[in-house]
């Protein structure tokens, strides 16, 4: 079984060269927030919401989360990799304890699937999609419109977009051609061992 610490720092996965393409991978990304949680599947993107009170009571926030959580792993399914974004060090304000209650929630249930996963910093996302790790969230969306042609309703899609973009990259079938100083993000993120990424 796979689990979020069996991390490598091996270099990604080059391009898969010209011929018939194999099947893609199952990529999942996911862009975990207590009011919109961002999810890119195969299918495409969607959005998660939720609303809570500061007064919640222990057993309000419980049920939030797990609800959050259930509706997150629907959208999911059965996946090869499910690349999630990590913790921003810099969110000191709101919820913080409810918002990593609900990471965990989601990487634990993920783990007991047997779905490897990586972490992607919100740096490496942003670098990823734009080439500046510090760009705001806006010029991400911008930059996924842009180079997977979808439309997008929110940046938190967009981020969900970029992190299963990246996780495609990693396993050799990019979304689209990235330029090396983007892709040179897929350096900073925690992946699972090649191995586990397997073909369902």
């Amino acid at each position: 079984m796979s689990t979020l610490f069996d991390v490598t720092t091996e270099a990604p996965a080059a391009p898969a060269a010209a011929g018939p393409r194999a099947r893609l991978y199952r990529v999942a990304g996911l862009d975990v927030s207590l009011t919109g949680t961002g999810v890119a599947t195969l299918g495409g993107t969607t959005l998660i919401t939720s609303t809570g009170r500061r007064k919640d009571t222990l057993l309000q926030r419980r049920t939030r989360l797990r609800g959050i959580a259930e509706e997150i792993l629907t959208a999911v399914g059965d996946v090869d990799l499910a690349v999630i974004e990590g913790p921003s060090h810099h969110s000191i304000g709101g919820s913080v304890w409810d918002r990593g209650g609900l990471w965990w929630l989601i990487v634990d249930a993920l783990t007991a699937r047997d779905i490897p996963i990586a972490v992607m910093p919100p740096m490496s996302r942003a670098k990823y999609a734009t080439g500046n790790g510090g760009s705001r969230k806006a010029a991400v969306l911008e930059a996924a419109q842009r180079r997977y042609g979808a439309v997008l309703d929110n940046d938190n899609e967009a981020d969900a977009l970029v992190l299963r973009a990246a996780g495609l990259d990693w396993l050799g079938q990019p979304l689209a051609d990235v330029p090396a100083g983007h892709r040179a993000a897929l350096a900073g993120c925690e992946w699972p061992e090649r191995e586990a990424v397997t073909l369902r």
